[in-house]
């Protein structure tokens, strides 16, 4: 059966050392029981291994094992890659892939992404998303920004990325930071052609 929008989706999804391993947990979970969603590919920096230990308490010395880690499922459909393997199949332009999604992006990978430089996995494979012009999204986390991470931020955008900072929203009345996450990665997910059920949608407020 042909693919079609809404079903049979790969995604990557890149990890780095920016604070926020939450953020990408919520993202994999989601995606991992996401029936639209065939396949996730999942590259993690070093920087990002050590920010899941750090923040999460997850830590392994086999890749293999760290989706159902994160997932707390079998996660069959995630699949853990170096990230220095430069000649894994998303590397390639001509790999059959939908999005990709870095959350949360460090303003170091947003300035490597921003230049071209692509010298490991997830730095190709968001390179590769932008020339391929498939939707690449990056959840960036830094504060406060200097004129460098504006200017990065702006060279992606123009090249193709969303930049989406990974902001909480407060106008829906979350009841505690697991809501708040798990709403903005709804958007996320939204941002990607798969929205959730769950996600709040405005309706007007008082004047």
């Amino acid at each position: 059966m042909a693919k079609t929008i809404a079903e049979g989706r790969s995604i990557i999804v890149g990890v780095t050392g920016a604070s926020g391993a939450i953020y990408a947990q919520a993202l994999l979970r989601m995606l991992d029981a996401d029936s639209r969603v065939e396949r996730v590919h999942l590259v993690v920096s070093d920087a990002g291994l050590r920010l899941l230990a750090t923040e999460l308490n997850v830590a392994v010395a086999d890749g293999k094992k760290l989706p159902s880690r994160l997932t707390g499922t079998p996660a069959h459909k995630i699949e853990c890659l170096p990230n220095k393997d430069i000649g894994a199949s998303i590397a390639s332009g001509s790999a059959t892939l939908d999005a990709m999604v870095v959350i949360p992006c460090s303003a170091g990978a947003l300035g490597a992404i921003a230049s071209g430089i692509a010298n490991d996995l997830l730095t190709r494979a968001a390179d590769v998303c932008l020339k391929e012009r498939r939707p690449l999204l990056l959840c960036l986390r830094e504060t406060p920004l200097n004129r460098i991470h504006l200017e990065n931020m702006l060279r992606v955008h123009d090249a193709g990325a969303t930049v989406m900072p990974a902001m909480p929203a407060f106008y829906y009345g979350p009841s505690d930071i697991d809501d708040m996450i798990e709403q903005f990665v709804y958007r996320v997910l939204a941002q990607l052609g798969l929205p959730q059920q769950k996600q709040y949608r405005w309706k007007g407020g008082k004047s």
